[in-house]
């Protein structure tokens, strides 16, 4: 297991990685779109470059270690490696494909156990920086100039589902799939304060560590969606489990990740949402 000291030097990695892709995307324009056996699952030519740099990045400072990335699938040993880099090199690549501002660059490690030890996930078309250790909090950064101060994250209060508002995600497959995540929805539209949807799960956990919003849950993701901003929500003060309380796992593609105040009443509507679907 890695040391305090380890996790500082595979944190600035992390950082090296996210810093070279977002400076290849900030102001990058989509042209050549297409789908990836769905219509609605879109990859770019930007999403391969930045990939490429990426595993560039990784694969020079951290030989030896796998990577497992969204478009170019897993290089390096084999799953029995003792940590592994999760890469999506455009989470909300839809939106990114639309000018629309909110989609990041997500990239974490994780150990044997699946469990995130490092995270960044930044945002250059906000210029939102957000980043943690295990057990080193989470910070983040306005802006993507490395002089500037970074601040610590802390999740907000609100103490009620009533008083909360939700932050959640669809499936690409929903108008086929009856697992969509439409029963939820409409169950949380009812009972929450607010409920939105944003487009880039990466993001979407960020917020709620940054305080911004109060809980987020969705299924069905993929481990490199989701990774980075699950560590980064824990190391705020947050609370992450899967959707139906049990341990938090990438791989198993599902979340529930909160303020902590209203994890419980947040599952327990999720459970009842599905008793009525």
């Amino acid at each position: 297991m890695p040391t305090g000291q380890d996790y500082a030097e595979l944190l600035e990695t992390a950082r090296t990685a996210a810093l070279t892709a977002a400076a290849l995307l900030s102001n990058a324009r989509a042209e050549e779109i297409r789908a990836k056996g769905n219509p609605r699952d879109l990859v770019t030519e930007w999403d391969l470059r930045s990939e490429a740099v990426i595993r560039q990045t990784l694969e020079e400072r951290t030989p030896g270690v796998a990577i497992l990335a969204e478009e170019g699938g897993e290089s390096g040993p084999s799953g029995s490696a003792t940590m592994r880099w999760l890469v999506d090199p455009i989470d909300g690549t839809v939106n990114f494909a639309h000018g629309f501002p909110i989609w990041s660059v997500s990239i974490a490690l994780e150990n044997a156990q699946h469990q995130p030890i490092v995270g960044v996930v930044v945002a250059p078309a906000l210029g939102w920086w957000f980043e943690a250790s295990l057990g080193g909090g989470a910070h983040g950064r306005t802006g993507l100039d490395v002089e500037q101060p970074l601040f610590p994250l802390r999740v907000s209060r609100p103490a009620t589902l009533e008083a909360a508002m939700l932050t959640t995600g669809f499936p690409y497959d929903r108008a086929t799939n009856p697992d969509n995540n439409f029963a939820a929805w409409d169950h949380m539209q009812r009972v929450a304060g607010a409920a939105r949807r944003l487009g880039s799960a990466s993001i979407d956990l960020c917020l709620v560590a940054r305080g911004w919003m109060d809980g987020y849950w969705e299924r069905r993701l993929k481990s490199w969606d989701i990774a980075a901003g699950a560590l980064i929500v824990a190391e705020a003060g947050g609370t992450v489990t899967n959707t139906t309380g049990g341990p938090f796992d990438p791989h198993q593609g599902e979340i529930a990740a909160t303020n902590g105040a209203i994890h419980e009443e947040l599952l327990a509507e999720l459970r009842l949402s599905r008793s009525r679907s």
